[in-house]
């Protein structure tokens, strides 16, 4: 088909026109999103953890397939894609929608989309109660804010920050890694959430008041032959509490502990009930 002279150059500058306007939106689409270390989050700063630190994180936390691992802020994605690779089911909650659409490329790319998922959301309204074990590298004030839901967890849930810690809820494990690519953000913190265990409890041996301070237990046994002091210390689900010469550990399931006491080389099966239940 062929066009009058006037219409022809009047066609040739309206295709001119629609070619430069989406010129730049053609280049765009073709160019991947690469973040920028440093660049501004909604509450901090991308930095990304170095992949020794994340295996370290990994080796801690004892992830396994039989894991979920929840990591907030989770970037990259790099967090999230190692977790796969060790066969556990992974999520990363992210607010940047740029880092997330580049999180799914890359597990795309490293053959675990089946097992790594990524989400735009925000830390402070997600969900995570599910998670076995949840990951971070966010800042203290920030592990703090989230503190007392990470304490509400189940009992037994692994957390593990990258360099920042939870104020006065000392860590149950610290590790730092060094050499290859970690010369910065190369320590590891590891918490494991424990049971709630402060009140009174009935046994054999007598009552015994608990107080707790995170998963550290003090309290008295109080008995036929007087009151004795107790101090102890919870891994998650597992208690172990020493009163004078006697050594009591257990399992605690709601309202209820057992196991066993040992005392002068005997041990004995042990159980005791909250007051009340």
């Amino acid at each position: 088909m062929k066009f009058p002279g006037a219409a022809y150059r009047h066609l040739a500058l309206v295709c001119l026109v629609v070619l430069t306007a989406a010129g730049p939106t053609l280049a765009q689409s073709t160019t991947e999103y690469e973040p920028r270390v440093g660049q501004e989050g909604k509450d901090v700063v991308w930095v990304p953890s170095p992949q020794l630190l994340v295996d370290k994180m990994m080796e801690i936390a004892k992830v396994t397939p039989q894991d979920y691992v929840i990591d907030l802020g989770s970037g990259d994605g790099r967090t999230v894609i190692t977790a796969a690779k060790l066969g556990a089911k992974a999520l990363g909650i992210e607010y940047n929608p740029d880092l997330v659409e580049l999180s799914k490329r890359n597990a795309a790319k490293a053959g675990v989309s089946d097992k790594a998922k990524f989400v735009k959301a925000d830390i402070f309204e997600s969900d995570f109660s599910e998670a076995t074990v949840v990951t971070m590298f966010l800042l203290p004030d920030l592990n703090l804010k989230l503190r007392p839901t990470l304490l509400n967890l189940k009992p037994g849930t692994r957390l593990v920050s990258n360099t920042f810690t939870m104020g006065e809820w000392q860590s149950d494990e610290t590790v730092s890694v060094g050499g290859g690519n970690c010369t910065s953000w190369c320590t590891a913190h590891l918490w494991i959430v424990p049971a709630k265990v402060a009140g009174t409890w009935q046994s054999p041996q007598g009552e015994l008041k608990l107080e707790q301070t995170f998963q550290m237990v003090t309290g008295t046994l109080k008995s036929g032959n007087g009151t004795t002091p107790v101090n102890g210390k919870l891994a998650g689900d597992r208690i172990v509490l020493m009163a004078g010469d006697a050594q009591y550990s257990g399992k605690v399931n709601g309202d209820i502990i057992e196991g066993t006491s040992k005392s002068a080389g005997k041990e004995v099966q042990w159980r005791a009930t909250r007051a009340g239940k």
